[in-house]
């Protein structure tokens, strides 16, 4: 049940010519306030050389996509998820890329090619990708993760996020009340 791309060479008959690329399947899971795990805890540095902390996003929905620049469903993705970061941007919602496959020349021009306003960790140690192991499974790439706002994990979309669900999710979290601290 892998969805998006695998990034490896499998042989597989629904792979997109021989490119190790398996269709993705958009499934989506979410979790009720009271069965969400976390909070996450993720750092790394972005391809510009600034460090970044889910912690310090708490009391904001955050959104976490991994992606990579030759992953045809992150390619296709990527224009949507840009402009939700910059649709929500006022709400109180964060988006994170992370990319464990690109080098920062690769990155950084997909960023340019797709108007990405958002910082992805240069995650080519897979530490982010392990802390999100330890909390949900990443299966494949792309996928998206969205946390509460006390920084649980309450869905995942594995491969191509559809726009209308990751919407509606981040709606459903945004009318959550407020953490208390």
């Amino acid at each position: 049940m892998l969805a998006g791309c695998t990034g490896g060479t499998q042989e597989n008959p629904d792979d997109v010519a021989d490119q190790g690329y398996q269709s993705g399947d958009g499934s989506t899971t979410t979790w009720a306030a009271g069965d969400r795990t976390g909070p996450l805890e993720l750092s790394g540095t972005d391809f510009e050389g600034t460090a970044q902390d889910v912690a310090d996003w708490r009391g904001d929905v955050v959104v976490l996509n991994t992606w990579y620049a030759n992953c045809p469903p992150c390619r296709a993705e990527a224009p949507d998820l840009a402009a939700l970061s910059t649709d929500y941007a006022a709400d109180g919602v964060q988006v994170l890329g992370i990319n464990r496959t690109d080098d920062a020349g690769t990155a950084l021009a997909f960023e340019r090619q797709f108007e990405v306003p958002y910082p992805s960790l240069a995650d080519t140690d897979g530490a982010a990708i392990a802390a999100l192991q330890g909390t949900v499974p990443i299966n494949a790439v792309p996928t998206t993760v969205v946390l509460d706002r006390s920084g649980k994990v309450a869905g995942r979309i594995l491969g191509l996020a559809d726009p209308s669900t990751l919407r509606s999710m981040i709606d459903e979290l945004l009318a959550e009340p407020a953490p208390t601290t």
